[in-house]
């Protein structure tokens, strides 16, 4: 096993040098700096171990030792478990909350980053014992380069078009272009929206962005992200201040209602393009067999 010492590092190291590059703080603040990035930190170091391990395992034929492969997926299923349950207690804390929808795609996300480490560091050894050093770096950084890539999903501005429009009412309703949005009745408060209130109209490219964008989750994550880059003029016990996203039944148009403390056009229509499209959220109905047929 001497013979396995370098491969198994190098791999290890590969592997860990993955983690770390598809490990961001962004807007949303999560993975909390410092402490969360360590704890992620560290269970990609173990998963390093455990796909650098594998392989002089099989080749030395330790069949047994490869059962602690099912044993770290369990491991990891739990690391799902544990940041939908923070997300979720932290979620109650939110003025505009993230959602479950969009909770369930972060924990997913951990999880799987989690395999893409396991699966670096299993090529990086592999490489190393097979081939020699060089070849095994190319790999690793074609493995990163990969890795980073299916940690990229898809973004609100390839399924919908975004258009600003300025809210405003027709006696107590709210309406962003002809969407109703909710009723108010106050006069202080309809001063308020007006002065602070902004409206976008997302209107989805496809039938099957129709579908997506009608999602309740998905436009939660809307409302979460644009209210979190842009701060909200809003506070608690105040629910006529609520950023809300309301669809047009008619066309399957969305209209988005804000109140950014920082009013600018530009960048806010930047950031709604830029929300992710959830997994959780994307249905396309155009791939169903029943619609495949009506067409033929």
């Amino acid at each position: 096993m001497n013979d396995y010492v370098f491969p198994v590092i190098f791999g290890v190291v590969a592997g860990t040098l993955t983690r770390i590059y598809m490990l961001r703080t962004d807007y949303r603040q999560y993975p909390t700096y410092l402490h969360g990035k360590i704890i992620h930190i560290a269970l990609g170091f173990i998963a390093s171990g455990l796909g650098a391990i594998a392989i002089p395992a099989l080749m030395e034929e330790n069949f047994t030792a490869i059962t602690f492969l099912t044993v770290a997926a369990s491991q990891f299923r739990d690391v799902r478990n544990m940041e939908r349950t923070t997300l979720t207690e932290l979620d109650a804390y939110e003025l505009v909350p993230r959602g479950a929808t969009y909770i369930e795609g972060i924990a997913v996300a951990f999880e799987s980053r989690n395999y893409l480490v396991i699966f670096t560091s299993l090529i990086a050894t592999l490489t190393f014992i097979v081939f020699n050093f060089y070849i095994a770096l190319v790999v690793s950084l074609v493995c990163m380069f990969v890795s980073h890539l299916l940690m990229a999903g898809g973004k609100l501005k390839d399924i919908v078009d975004i258009e600003f429009i300025k809210p405003h009412f027709d006696g107590p309703g709210l309406y962003v272009d002809n969407i109703y949005i909710m009723n108010i009745g106050l006069p202080a408060r309809q001063e308020e929206i007006m002065k602070y209130g902004m409206g976008f109209i997302l209107a989805p490219k496809t039938f099957d962005a129709s579908s997506t964008l009608a999602n309740l989750g998905q436009r939660q994550a809307i409302l979460h992200d644009i209210s979190t880059s842009l701060g909200i003029f809003k506070d608690s016990g105040t629910p006529a201040l609520t950023p809300l996203a309301k669809r047009d039944l008619d066309d399957g148009r969305v209209g988005i209602f804000v109140l950014p403390q920082k009013k600018d056009v530009d960048m806010a229509i930047s950031i709604l393009g830029q929300v992710p499209t959830l997994e959780n959220a994307i249905r396309m109905p155009s791939e169903s067999k029943a619609n495949k047929e009506a067409h033929k």
